[in-house]
């Protein structure tokens, strides 16, 4: 079965993980970077050497985010940066196929102990199935 594996952030994490603290997060060192990179590449070999990796991805920082909706007369309203500094949305994800939801869960609890600076925001992990020939949904609709 396949999941969508999902970790949140937002624009003050992002800029403490170059330096600059917030409110909402303390500064990052260099040395907090590269433990973060070091968990999540280890991670991701051993999810592509077991055959549960379809794909992740870290996201770019909010700032960079685009909204496209449709406006008045079918012309589209375009919207840059649309999110508030504190504003938490997706900053990440993996395309995992496991063989249960203990097993996802096992990986989703390995992801929510990513080292990270004293004091930085605690964000859940989110798993979602996702709806296909093999998912639960399906075989309900049948």
């Amino acid at each position: 079965m396949k999941y969508l594996v999902m970790v949140q952030g937002s624009q003050d994490e992002y800029d403490a993980m170059t330096g600059t603290a917030s409110a909402e997060s303390p500064a990052w060192t260099g040395q907090d970077v590269q433990a973060m990179f070091a968990f999540m590449r280890e991670l991701n070999e051993e999810l592509a050497r077991s055959g549960e990796l379809v794909d992740g991805n870290g996201l770019t920082e909010p700032a960079r985010t685009r909204f496209v909706s449709p406006g008045a007369g079918g012309q589209p309203v375009i919207e840059d940066d649309p999110y508030a500094r504190t504003d938490v949305l997706l900053a990440g994800y993996w395309v995992l196929d496991c063989a249960s939801l203990e097993r996802v869960t096992e990986i989703a609890a390995r992801i929510a102990r990513c080292p990270q600076p004293e004091g930085a925001p605690v964000r859940p992990v989110v798993i979602r199935p996702i709806e296909g020939e093999d998912s639960e949904l399906t075989d309900a609709a049948g």
